[in-house]
């Protein structure tokens, strides 16, 4: 149940739904599965067996986007093509030009597709309406811009905006290194990345390795910066910031796996419970980062 990557985003002081209105519009963009020629089809599923395309919990809302994309390699398609232009160089007795050759490409696809293999991949979304949070469960930029743009699609306006903060995420952890001061309820872990600001782009990697604070200051006189630090927040939660204020490898400590509700009597409850304490959870360490940071920037 745990989000394992966080994308996010504000969502607008002025906007507001139920989980029935939003059910209605996520509908209209509900996921049915692509056709033949299709090499992609994107909709929103259920986030729970059985359950509506909105599972909504306290003014917390868990959304899922599916994605399905054709498996055809691109080797595939360029082995077959050069199949069918020899065929077709022996009966018209010349090689095809330029213009052939993609004709026959796009013949050759059209063809290939109904045989292609589908991947369904899921995306998770977490709407908190009672602390303005939209956040996406997404390691990649591609991933987060296919939730943005159908939830542009489904949603009008637009609730959300992207987060800004007062301090540049790379210069806070940078300080946070040097001083070795990380901000108050935060501390920092064995993982990070120092890169050259200069055109060499040259980086320094730990991983797994303690920190030597006057290595790291050595480094930052040389010009380097943190782009990646990873930090452990209220000894609950461990992740790793970047320099574009992404949250990635979102882990719970131990003490909240121990502590998760096991008086569940079925499923559904342990799906409410699993929810609730990730929200929760997550919800104050992201008031808390952005406390760290500087605060949130209300102007760009």
């Amino acid at each position: 149940m745990w989000f394992k990557n966080l994308r996010v985003f504000r969502l607008l002081p002025s906007w507001s739904t139920t989980a029935e209105s939003l059910e209605e519009a996520l509908g209209k963009h509900r996921f049915h599965p692509g056709g033949s020629q299709d090499m992609q089809s994107v909709g929103w599923v259920a986030p729970r067996d059985e359950g509506g395309l909105v599972h909504a919990l306290d003014g917390q809302y868990l959304l899922c986007l599916r994605t399905e994309k054709k498996l055809l390699p691109a080797t595939v398609i360029n082995q077959f093509t050069k199949a069918r232009a020899q065929e077709i160089e022996e009966q018209q007795g010349y090689r095809p030009g330029r213009k052939q050759m993609r004709e026959i490409k796009e013949i050759v696809t059209d063809e290939l597709l109904p045989k292609a293999f589908s991947i369904y991949r899921d995306t998770m979304v977490w709407l908190d309406t009672r602390n303005r949070w939209l956040v996406i469960d997404a390691g990649a930029t591609a991933k987060s811009d296919e939730v943005i743009a159908l939830l542009g699609k489904s949603l009008d306006p637009f609730p959300a905006l992207p987060l800004y903060v007062e301090m540049s995420p790379a210069a806070a952890m940078t300080n946070w290194l040097v001083s070795d001061e990380p901000p108050a309820g935060f501390t920092i872990d064995q993982d990070t990345e120092l890169r050259s600001t200069d055109e060499s782009r040259a980086v320094v990697r730990y991983v797994r390795h303690s920190l030597d604070i006057d290595d790291v200051r050595k480094h930052v006189q040389d010009g380097k910066q943190c782009t990646r630090l990873a930090l452990t927040w209220a000894d609950r939660v461990s992740f790793v910031l970047t320099e574009n204020l992404e949250i990635k490898r979102v882990a719970p400590a131990d003490i909240l796996k121990e502590n998760q509700d096991a008086t569940a009597q079925n499923e559904a409850e342990q799906f409410d419970s699993d929810f609730a304490l990730m929200t929760g959870e997550l919800s104050q360490l992201l008031d808390d980062l952005v406390a760290a940071l500087g605060g949130e920037k209300t102007e760009n």
